[in-house]
């Protein structure tokens, strides 16, 4: 039997979205503004082969820096979910568009209604922030005083997201776990997309750190995914990174964390040991998280020169049968204007011996036809409109 592999590149968009001006991000490219930083001197053999430099070019007319591509095959999907955020890239990968609009916090303090503020006060005691603002400075402005006492810190972002950040001594990790599990509920009811638990460490003399427990807590999937369509066929399924948070677990037999290190050794084992008919359904973040928002295009390279350069390896163990197929979920362009995600269309490279070179470059496809391919590969039913590229 044949196993399959589907790894996310978070926010690695290569432009051309048709409907980038509605989001305001018409010209936002994170591919191609990543390679004008570097002046084209961008080392990624790996994916260049498969076609990521002709993606780059079919999605968005910039010229690709690497030679045409040799192995493997390539498209460009574009999006039809109302959103450019995690959750909606993600579940219309997995064949489930998004079928409402996500509701957003205004940027402004306080940023959140009287009855959410009341809710946590009702598990917690009361709060503090209660703003629009980005992780590492919330904490500098609001630390010391949570370590006083011992009140959660909630703000948001400009994605739909409610944020509780605590310090996993003064707090307690699971204190924070059971916080946003108690108050997940009316977020999603208002389509609030996640509730993420940011636990933090250190002190006000030596500064605060974020840690790798981070939960998110989302809204159900509005249907079947493609991690259903595979576990209820028999398959197991395996996330890497965030994967059981974007899906609530829904359909996943079980989920590996980490940095984005870690997560490539927790790939590396997969490609070893996972067994027939599984799919490996992996997020790796830092892209996004780290360079993306931070709005950083050398940072955003270099973790692209690494990610290529690890790929490798376990390109060259992947066994005939297994299908690898890299995109991403939506763009993050580090050199676009504010600090949110950009609408872009994303990459899509197939790895597989099996597959006939060049069998379906150039076409355009949709996020959701991703998952129609994977569930045709693993022989499993795909019980959503996408279609097999294969």
């Amino acid at each position: 039997m044949s196993r399959a592999f589907l790894i996310v590149l978070d926010s690695l968009g290569c432009g051309g979205a048709p409907d980038a001006e509605t989001f305001g991000d018409r010209g936002a490219n994170t591919l191609g503004h990543i390679i004008a930083a570097r002046q084209g001197s961008l080392y990624m053999p790996n994916l260049a082969a498969l076609g990521l430099g002709a993606a780059l070019t079919h999605s968005s007319g910039l010229a690709s820096p690497w030679p045409a591509p040799t192995e493997g095959c390539w498209a460009v999907a574009q999006e039809i979910s109302n959103g450019k955020d995690t959750p909606s890239g993600h579940w219309e990968l997995a064949g489930v568009p998004v079928p409402w609009d996500w509701h957003y916090f205004p940027n402004r303090t306080p940023a959140f209604p009287p009855n959410i503020m009341a809710a946590v006060a009702k598990f917690s005691g009361g709060s503090l922030a209660n703003s629009h603002a980005s992780g590492l400075p919330v904490l500098e402005a609001f630390g010391a005083q949570h370590m006083n006492t011992g009140l959660p810190i909630c703000y948001t972002s400009v994605d739909s997201v409610f944020q509780i950040a605590a310090h996993e001594e003064r707090f307690g990790l699971q204190r924070l776990y059971n916080l946003c599990q108690k108050i997940a509920p009316i977020l999603h009811e208002m389509k609030v997309g996640r509730v993420i638990a940011r636990p933090f460490i250190g002190s006000l003399e030596a500064g605060f750190q974020r840690t790798l427990n981070r939960r998110d807590f989302a809204i159900d999937p509005p249907s079947l995914t493609l991690c259903d369509w595979v576990e209820k066929a028999g398959g197991s399924v395996h996330g890497i990174g965030k994967i059981g948070d974007i899906f609530s677990m829904q359909g996943i037999t079980r989920c590996r964390k980490g940095n984005d290190a870690e997560l490539m050794q927790h790939l590396a084992d997969e490609i070893q040991n996972a067994p027939d008919g599984s799919l490996t359904f992996a997020n790796f973040v830092e892209f996004d998280s780290l360079y993306g928002h931070a709005r950083d295009p050398e940072g955003y390279a270099r973790a692209l020169e690494w990610f290529d350069a690890a790929i490798g390896p376990i390109l060259a163990q992947a066994r005939p049968d297994d299908l690898m197929i890299f995109t991403a979920d939506h763009g993050n362009d580090p050199t676009w204007r504010g600090t949110d995600h950009t609408r872009e269309q994303v990459p899509v490279l197939v790895h597989w011996h099996n597959l006939r070179k060049g069998g379906m470059a150039g076409q355009t496809i949709q996020f959701q036809d991703v998952a129609a391919t994977v569930a045709s590969h693993l022989a499993v039913p795909a019980f959503g409109a996408g279609r097999s590229f294969l």
